[in-house]
């Protein structure tokens, strides 16, 4: 049996698996003075908010040598059953043998799914949730040189307006180009933006929508808002106003669930499927489980509920972790509190933009802040120490807040 176990190894299990062991280690001595797993059927963290980067493959951190030197065992299967009235977790490894694996505390951070279409054709539809779905989508850009020569061989359609759907149709246009480039058709390079709603980027504020639209504008993307996709095959995506474009590429973006696990679990959710948590990420009316990142549906700033994001992720791992064991230990547990709420949207080739608050306000710097913003945060504030227990166990402290001072671009 297990004092925590931990279900999914992305940032907020990760960072619960770490944040539970620094607590135990600080109040428990002796061998066998804490136990702490981690359950997850993949090696690596994927760096999943990096996904619409090109070479997705190398967007990987390996687990074990960032939770193995705290002494934190990975169990290598997937969760497929969680009994919470046993305190058991059904869980199949990859040869299909199936064990129960015992906890005292547990904490449900399998997070979230993209929600894929049913319509004609969606079985060739790309996504970046995943990094082998992300490598799926490098490899068929990677085929097009090699693919026939036709209408739409260099067009990319991207369903979704919002920041996913953004970021890899901005980046899209540099990565076919320069596959296109060495044929002679980079000017052939069309990317094509569907939105179902009548704005793009909606969801982003008022104040950002400028800086998208020049961006959008200067890339050449073409938008389609008040529209959807209603089916494609290999060589054209039909969308909802009669209209069919001619492309090799789709990728869908629109809409994510929490995990199906959290249906395993007694507990009332929302919209999304994410678990009803209290202050300390404890799931209401469960004993000894908690939830993070995106199966939790916690509160943020302001009466807010967090949302399904990387900068939410790892706060609530480590809250989470860290009140599994202070319940183990009879102490008190800390209250969520994450930072002020920001967001900083990559635009390609056309710089990025960055917010402040619920309200998005933009954030001013000198001329190139906000795209080195970017990468300061994807380069550098989301991705976990390796083979250092020192600095993971400072890190894994919920006081010690991801966020660094800004960059000055160079």
């Amino acid at each position: 049996m297990f004092d925590v176990l931990v279900l999914g190894g992305g940032f907020a299990g990760l960072w619960s698996a770490a944040a539970a062991t620094r607590l135990l280690r600080a109040h428990k001595t002796g061998p066998a003075a804490h136990s702490v797993a981690l359950l997850t059927p993949h090696p690596d963290l994927a760096l999943r908010p990096r996904l619409y980067q090109a070479d997705p493959a190398r967007l990987r951190v390996p687990l074990d040598r960032v939770l193995g030197p705290v002494g934190v065992r990975r169990i290598a299967a997937t969760a497929t059953a969680v009994d919470t009235a046993r305190r058991r977790v059904t869980a199949t490894a990859a040869d299909g043998s199936r064990t129960e694996v015992a906890y005292r505390r547990l904490v449900l951070a399998t997070g979230s799914a993209v929600m894929r279409p049913e319509l004609p054709g969606a079985a060739l539809l790309h996504d970046i949730d995943t990094l082998p779905a992300a490598v799926r989508l490098e490899e068929h850009l990677r085929s097009l040189p090699e693919a026939p020569d036709g209408p739409g061989r260099w067009t990319a359609v991207v369903v979704g307006a919002g920041f996913t759907g953004l970021e890899i149709a901005t980046e899209l246009v540099g990565r076919l180009r320069a596959k296109a480039a060495p044929y002679g058709a980079a000017d052939e390079v069309r990317v094509v933006l569907v939105e179902r709603a009548q704005v793009i980027g909606e969801g982003l504020g008022a104040a950002a929508r400028p800086v998208i639209t020049e961006a959008l504008d200067e890339l050449d993307i073409e938008r389609r808002p008040g529209t959807t996709v209603t089916g494609l095959d290999e060589h054209t995506v039909r969308l909802s106003d009669g209209s069919a474009l001619p492309a090799r590429t789709a990728v869908w973006t629109a809409g994510m669930r929490a995990s199906a696990l959290t249906a395993q679990i007694p507990a009332p959710r929302d919209a999304l499927g994410r678990l009803a948590v209290d202050a300390g990420l404890r799931v209401r009316g469960v004993a000894g489980v908690y939830a993070a990142g995106d199966t939790a549906a916690a509160g943020a700033e302001g009466g807010r509920t967090v949302l399904q994001s990387c900068q939410h992720a790892t706060p609530l791992g480590k809250v989470a972790g860290h009140n599994a064991a202070a319940d183990l230990l009879g102490l008190p547990p800390v209250d969520f509190a994450p930072d002020p709420y920001s967001t900083c949207l990559d635009l390609g080739a056309a710089g990025a933009v960055a917010t402040s608050g619920w309200d998005r306000t933009l954030r001013e710097g000198p001329e190139g802040f906000a795209k080195e913003l970017k990468r300061a945060i994807n380069e550098t504030w989301i991705s976990p120490p390796l083979d250092d227990p020192c600095e993971l166990l400072r890190q894994a402290d919920h006081r010690v807040s991801q966020r660094r001072p800004a960059p000055s671009p160079a």
